[in-house]
């Protein structure tokens, strides 16, 4: 039997939001703050996947059900943030009907579209993190970013006047600068958890290089490293400059680089047969990236080694 598909249902206003929780039409048509204890969940299971074309920014409390993104399911019943982009799908089921506790701050890409904000939201790599690696606040850090949204929220039910939308933006920021912050210190205090990624990331790419077979897949991406680790590539390449000042793809090449030192001076195979070995496509492009990286070419790091 053919599996179904599930297409994601799309929501591209937030007035589609508001209709489809059967909540008051927003203030804006741009922007809305949605109190989540104002929506009440079915006691019969809730599936909706859906895809939103804004971004999304929130916390939950007591929500018991699950949500899915990508393959994956987590569970979701701490005090934690998550922030989606726009065009990303997230599944929620609702199990209970138990009120939710929080906000939802949404923001359609228009709003912010003739503002410095709308280049710089795309640098932040948590819109792209999966559920399971949101961001987790202390009771402090969390009254702050909630003090922030109250100031939004309040500018967001007074009557729009010129300075509305300058204001309401300048509070988004200073929420987004917190967030960026709150997410490099939990890079640093989950260290081991994100040390134990780093080894079986080191595992993963040294079991790529050594494997011939894996060489017509062509160079490793981070993004099929970040499905081996079962994580977001965004989160990966975060988590490695937090923990090594690279980024993900630098991080696989420098292995790259590493693995074809050892075969030019334990091997005497042809720097075309080593680049083939690798997964270079073309031999010159193994050339470029290696002089790049070492400031020599693969011979001439074989024959001064030797």
């Amino acid at each position: 039997m053919k599996k179904e598909i599930i297409h994601p249902y799309l929501l591209n206003s937030i007035s589609d939001v508001h209709r489809m929780l059967a909540l008051p039409g927003p203030q804006h048509p741009l922007v809305s703050v949605i109190d989540f204890s104002k929506i009440t969940c079915n006691t019969s299971p809730i599936y909706k996947t859906l895809c939103y074309n804004f971004y999304s920014i929130c916390i939950k409390k007591d929500f018991a059900g699950k949500m899915k993104y990508g393959q994956n399911n987590y569970d979701f019943d701490a005090g934690v943030f998550t922030f989606f982009a726009p065009g990303q799908v997230v599944t929620t089921e609702v199990t209970d009907d138990t009120l939710l506790k929080g906000w939802w701050l949404l923001i359609h890409p228009d709003f912010i579209r003739n503002y410095p904000l709308a280049k710089k939201i795309k640098e932040y790599g948590f819109f792209s993190y999966a559920v399971n690696e949101a961001l987790h606040v202390s009771e402090k850090e969390e009254a702050m970013l909630a003090n922030i949204t109250q100031s939004i929220e309040q500018e967001y039910n007074t009557a729009t006047d010129t300075y509305s939308q300058d204001v309401m933006i300048s509070h988004i920021e200073l929420m987004l600068t917190y967030a960026n912050r709150f997410y490099s210190r939990q890079f640093i205090t989950r260290k081991q958890a994100n040390n134990d990624l780093l080894i079986n990331l080191e595992a993963i790419l040294s079991h790529y290089f050594d494997d011939l077979d894996t060489a017509h897949q062509g160079l490793p991406t981070v993004q099929y490293v970040a499905a081996q680790l079962h994580i977001s590539p965004s989160y990966l390449s975060d988590m490695l400059r937090a923990l090594t000042g690279q980024n993900a793809q630098q991080h696989i090449h420098s292995k790259l680089i590493e693995k074809a030192k050892e075969i030019l001076s334990t091997t005497s195979l042809s720097v075309s047969e080593i680049a083939y070995q690798l997964g270079f496509e073309y031999p010159q492009s193994f050339n470029k990236l290696f002089k790049n990286k070492t400031n020599q070419s693969p011979l001439e790091f074989r024959n001064a080694f030797n």
